[in-house]
C-alpha cells in the first residue's frame, strides 16, 4: 500500500459519519496509540478519542467531505499533504507511519 493509499484512507475516516464504521476504518488505518492534534486538539490518543472529535466535527460540516489535494512529499517513514474541505477550507497534514498504519498525524489549518 502507497502512502498516498493510506492518506486517501485516513480522509475516508474524516468523511465517515457512522461510528461503527468510522471505527472499522480506523482499525485498518491507524496504530492502536495512535496520536492526533491540530490547533484544536492538543493530543487525542487511540481510535476512541479520535473518533470522538471527528463525531462532533461532522455534525458542524453537513455534506462537506475533505479531498486529497496533493502528496508534496513523503520519506523516513513520514509524509506532508495538504487537503480540502468542500471549498471552505484547506490545511495540511504530517503523518508518521509504522508500516502500512498511520501512527501520528499533526494538522495544520491555513
Amino acid at each position: 500500500m502507497s502512502a498516498t493509499d493510506v492518506i486517501l484512507a485516513y480522509l475516508d475516516i474524516w468523511n465517515e459519519r457512522d461510528a461503527a464504521a468510522r471505527l472499522t476504518l480506523m482499525k485498518s488505518v491507524l496504530t492502536e496509540d495512535s496520536l492526533y492534534a491540530d490547533p484544536d486538539h492538543a493530543a487525542l490518543r487511540g481510535h476512541a478519542e479520535l473518533s470522538e472529535a471527528i463525531g462532533r466535527t461532522r455534525e458542524n460540516l453537513g455534506d462537506l467531505r475533505f479531498t486529497l489535494d496533493t502528496v508534496v512529499g513523503a520519506h523516513h517513514d513520514r509524509a506532508l499533504f495538504s487537503w480540502k474541505l468542500g471549498t471552505v477550507a484547506t490545511g495540511y497534514d504530517v503523518v508518521e507511519f509504522a508500516g502500512d498504519r498511520i501512527r501520528s498525524i499533526v494538522g495544520f489549518f491555513t
